[in-house]
């Protein structure tokens, strides 16, 4: 596991400039989905220290090609680690869910208020804290002005990544990851974990690095060198009380891409699982 938080200063290196140009070069004309990927993409950069140097420009199937120094061609697939075995919300849950949805609705109409940066926001809320009615307004008030706070001290034109932990949060929030990529031309402003919270993670795991490895051959007609697969999650966790990423790095798991990893957004943690 290693930890983003030291690595911001390759951005400045004379490869990443050249990366983050080659991506801006593309952005503009991408659609939504491909502008996030290209997010996603340059945060994990970022956050890998052992990512090789190269030419990385977008693509499909797989959705980036890295070019080496050696003349090699490395494919990269992203996909978003799925909780199949989510256990259903409960009634308590879904009022918890309806409550954050909505505060994290009303900072961002008060933030784009302001402001035409779009930004990709992710909202960690604690399990354990429902923020009642009377305190939505205020917390979503107090969170558009940390993030008015942190976007003023970047430059716009440029990548960058913020995440704020609980210490500097409204009650109720354990987490708060801010990105900004310049070519962005849609907002993804999102509660962690919308998809639900998986009882078997390791199980949906195997299920994602089984699904890509099913569409790999319809990869390899690009006939590529090397082929890696990207693990996205907002946060990991599961429903149960263990050390997770112990759990994880403790089992085996077996792929025909070369490479798989796995991807905490918030924490900025890469775990390598092939």
């Amino acid at each position: 596991m290693v930890n983003c938080q030291f690595l911001f200063l390759t951005l400045f290196s004379t490869t990443n400039a050249k990366f983050f140009l080659n991506f801006g070069k593309f952005g503009f004309m991408q659609p939504e989905k491909k502008q996030l990927e290209i997010l996603l993409m340059h945060y994990f950069r970022e956050c890998y220290p052992g990512f090789p140097k190269g030419r990385l420009v977008p693509s499909e199937s797989p959705d980036f090609i890295l070019t080496l120094k050696s003349r090699n061609n490395l494919g990269i697939e992203l996909t978003r680690l799925n909780p199949l075995n989510a256990r259903l919300p409960d009634e308590m849950e879904l009022l918890k869910n309806r409550t954050r949805e909505k505060i994290i609705e009303s900072a961002r109409t008060l933030f784009e208020g302001t402001s035409s940066l779009k930004l990709f926001v992710k909202f960690l809320f604690s399990e354990n804290k429902l923020i009642p009615e009377e305190r939505e307004l205020s917390v979503s008030v107090q969170l558009t002005n940390i993030i008015r706070k942190i976007v003023a001290n970047k430059n716009p034109n440029s990548f960058f990544r913020e995440s704020v932990t609980s210490e500097a949060l409204p009650d109720g929030l354990e987490d708060l990851l801010i990105v900004r990529y310049p070519e962005l031309q849609v907002s993804f402003w999102e509660r962690s974990n919308n998809l639900g919270v998986s009882e078997d993670v390791v199980a949906d795991i195997r299920q994602a690095i089984y699904k890509k490895d099913e569409k790999l051959r319809h990869y390899q007609k690009q006939r590529l060198n090397y082929y890696w697969l990207l693990i996205n999650t907002d946060r990991l966790r599961g429903v149960k009380s263990y050390n997770l990423p112990n759990k994880i790095l403790n089992h085996n798991f077996q792929s025909r891409f070369q490479h798989v990893f796995l991807f905490d957004m918030i924490k900025s943690d890469v775990f390598q699982l092939v």
